[in-house]
């Protein structure tokens, strides 16, 4: 069957049903999203009243903050409704998702409602986060049971990857492959197939995780701020670490998934550990659950000063307190480590109390993942691959335990009197070493059954630069390495701090570029880092300018610049997928690419404002550019002033979309994919395309309409008056005069037609000049030293 998903029903509109239909509405699908009707308004006929509870639901999720959509327009994508009178309209949908209470009768009711209206063959699923789902077809049809499967979607859906996939006895496994390939290509999901079994894989394994280091806190008396610096982006897992997490979850919902496990899983050899520690029931008695009391671990509060302060809670008197610095010798050991996999190794040998915390923490996972096959799936990957998606792990716990040797650590684990299961040891026995291993750019994980490597589904097709860089590196330096993807493609990624570009970085674009205009078909510059990339090495600039080096900055800012035309001028074409983070500089090199394959999470700006200089890689003169192609009659002015005001205002897109919506990417050239796992196959796929239908060496444009004194008035007026009103400091007047002097082209008495080069010329005399100012130099240090902006 030829199954396409052009309308969606959205079944229920509370925290997870808004944001579901939001997302659904982000990749292109129109949504009928339905709830309720409130009791006081069932017997009227006013449908703004009987649809209250829908539409007072999506407003809320629309104003959150992060944002559940990527443009305010897409709303328009979204119909609501209620049950009692729209229902029957679920007939013209391709796929119904309930999202009601975790209740099995009321979700029995639905069902039953549904059963009434659903064209057959329609997928209908639960978004259900643990009741069984083969309890949920009692007295449902044989076509209903076939297309029926859980949907687990992880909050927020937007940005948690994770879509947990779990069919019953009776689902037709031609739907689990729709929606395994589905999920990842459309909703750029991370799909695993989970068994039916209590809390699935992630929340299985990642609450199994939270729980056993609840216990562990108490066990080696460490505190709230010492396990969130240990738990935190040391260790590859989000800035919320652990009890920053739990507030933002909500401690109840934690304590109902852990009882959930603790109740339905008398077998689990682990099940007392999801016991909920003493301190832990006294916080949900005072109704202490994180962000949504006002308090949890932490609590905000208003000082002697008037000034807000968090406060932190002493688990032995559950009292609030002043936060105390949490330090560890293990932890200044690893500040140097920028690699994650070598930074593991030195946190698990740590001979202090970090050491022993990490080793008690993997040993007890490691154990109790190897228990859950096959119980909870029959995969090594899925658990990985669920831990990594919905709970933000960089690093999966088999890999984890590759990284720290599986045979030595097993040894280890033993000594510590903490076993595993027995397929790892006959593993080991058998001479198989690793979980996982990569021949010929494809990644085999161990397959337990077989007891042989397999390729792990799905990933044959999908390039990824982890398991082509060991066998296809062509060039590398210290910041950057060339990888040939293929067919005549190269592709050139950064690994500096944040992937920001220096030397290094322009030294290996250029290189990529030679090589491939000399030997290859094309270029793709991508990378699989958190970031894209933060822009131009601040440190490097700040240095140059604090000892007045004048003519060697002039020359690293000439050197992007030629670097940034080279991408835009060179005879093969170079294709740019930037995703997360991709400022200033890393916002210019996409700007100068013959195409943006840019993923649907991509923050994407030219922010040189906020520290005290314009857009000095091209920036500047692309924006210049791209108002000059969008010049008419009357009109001009207004084109100005938008494209000053989005440099001038530091304005960052949210998500890819609004990347178009404020001029960083061009319609109908670039491009938005939402699955970041098939981006680097777009990306050459791309790049190939260009190549072989004939790709010729661009012309740099000599065309460019700017407007001097014509367009100098609205800006120096506009500057002018913010400065009076003490809206901007006078250095952020300076700057402003100094970004309008550029897009005018100068002080031209009549718009003019000037070239790139005059214009890159202006920019990079604007930017030196800049550097020169003492309040530049303050706001640069202010970045360098403490990561935030200073406003002077």
């Amino acid at each position: 069957m030829n199954r396409k998903i052009n309308k969606v029903a959205v079944l229920g509109s509370g925290v997870m049903g808004s944001r579901i239909a939001c997302h659904f509405a982000n990749v292109g699908v129109e949504v009928l999203l339905l709830d309720i009707v409130p009791k006081e308004a069932a017997d009227s006929k006013n449908p703004m009243e009987r649809n209250s509870i829908v539409n007072d639901a999506l407003k809320f999720a629309l104003k959150s903050n992060p944002s559940p959509i990527y443009s305010k327009s897409y709303a328009s994508r979204i119909t609501t409704g209620n049950f009692d009178d729209d229902l029957a309209k679920i007939k013209e949908c391709d796929w119904i998702i309930e999202v009601v209470i975790e209740n099995l009768k009321i979700k029995h009711q639905v069902f039953e409602n549904v059963e009434k209206h659903r064209t057959p063959g329609t997928l209908i699923t639960s978004n259900t986060s643990g009741i069984p789902i083969h309890l949920m077809l009692e007295g449902r049809s044989e076509d209903f049971q076939k297309h029926f499967c859980g949907t687990h979607f992880f909050n927020p859906p937007r940005y948690l990857k994770l879509l947990e996939l779990i069919p019953s006895p009776k689902t037709d496994p031609t739907v689990i492959e729709f929606l395994e390939d589905y999920g990842q290509r459309f909703l750029g999901k991370t799909t695993v197939v989970c068994k039916d079994t209590p809390a699935f894989i992630a929340n299985r394994v990642g609450v199994y995780s939270i729980m056993a280091l609840f216990h562990n806190v108490t066990e080696m008396g460490l505190t709230v701020e010492e396990v969130d610096k240990l738990t935190g982006p040391v260790m590859g897992r989000p800035k919320s670490a652990t009890f920053r997490t739990c507030d933002v979850v909500g401690l109840d919902t934690l304590v109902h998934v852990a009882n959930g496990v603790k109740d339905n899983c008398k077998d689990d050899e682990a099940n007392e550990l999801f016991a909920i520690p003493d301190y832990v029931s006294k916080m949900v008695e005072k109704g202490w659950l994180g962000s949504k009391s006002k308090q949890g671990f932490y609590k905000k509060v208003k000082g002697d000063d008037g000034k807000s302060k968090i406060l932190t809670l002493d688990l032995e008197t559950l009292e609030y307190r002043d936060k105390k610095k949490a330090k560890f010798p293990t932890l200044e050991l690893t500040k140097t480590i920028d690699d994650l996999k070598e930074r593991t190794k030195v946190l698990v040998a740590g001979k202090d109390k970090a050491g022993e915390f990490y080793r008690k923490s993997f040993y007890g996972l490691f154990s109790y993942v190897s228990n859950r096959i096959p119980e909870i799936t029959d995969a090594i990957y899925k658990i990985d691959d669920a831990l990594k998606a919905g709970f933000a792990w960089e690093l999966g716990p088999f890999t984890t335990w590759d990284i720290l040797g599986v045979e030595k650590t097993v040894a280890k684990m033993k000594e510590a009197g903490v076993e595993v299961s027995p397929w790892v040891n006959e593993m080991i026995a058998a001479g198989c070493l690793t979980f996982y291993k990569v021949e010929n750019g494809v990644k085999y994980f161990y397959d337990i059954e077989s007891k042989a490597y397999k390729v792990i589904p799905g990933s044959e097709n999908i390039l990824s630069l982890e398991t082509l860089r060991e066998d296809n590196t062509v060039w590398k330096n210290s910041g950057t390495t060339i990888v040939d993807l293929g067919d005549g493609i190269l592709n050139i990624e950064f690994h500096t701090k944040m992937n920001t570009i220096g030397g290094e970085v322009i030294e290996g674009i250029n290189k990529a570029i030679d090589l491939a205009e000399k030997e290859y078909k094309g270029l793709v510059i991508s990378n699989d880092g958190e970031h894209f990339s933060a822009g131009a090495n601040v440190g490097m600039i700040f240095m140059m300018a604090v000892e007045q080096e004048y003519d060697e900055l002039d020359f690293a800012v000439r050197a992007f610049q030629n670097t940034m035309m080279r991408v835009r001028y060179s005879s093969i074409p170079v294709i740019v997928a930037p995703h997360n983070l991709a400022l200033g500089g890393g916002c210019e090199m996409s700007m100068h690419a013959d195409k943006v394959i840019a993923h649907a999470e991509t923050y994407m700006g030219l922010v040189e404002f906020g520290v005290g200089v314009i857009p000095g890689g091209g920036g500047s003169k692309e924006f210049a550019l791209r108002a000059s192609d969008e010049y008419k009659d009357g009109i001009r002015l207004d084109v100005l002033r938008n494209r000053f005001l989005t440099i001038g205002q530091a304005q960052v897109a949210t998500s890819g979309q609004e990347a178009f919506e404020l001029g960083y990417l061009r319609e109908g050239v670039d491009e938005v994919i939402v699955s970041k796992a098939h981006q680097l196959t777009r990306a050459k796929e791309a790049a190939l395309s260009l190549a072989n239908k004939g790709y010729t060496k661009p012309i740099q444009r000599k065309d460019i309409k700017v407007l001097g004194k014509e367009g100098l008035g609205i800006v120096y007026v506009g500057a002018n008056t913010m400065k009076s009103g003490n809206y901007i400091s006078e250095h952020d007047q300076l700057i402003s005069e100094k970004l309008g002097f550029v897009l005018c082209g100068g002080d031209l008495s009549t718009p003019t037609e000037v070239n790139e080069q005059y214009l890159l010329d202006m920019e990079r005399k604007a930017f030196l000049e800049l550097c020169s100012e003492k309040k530049t130099l303050e706001r640069l240090q202010s970045i360098i030293t403490t990561g935030k902006v200073l406003r002077n």
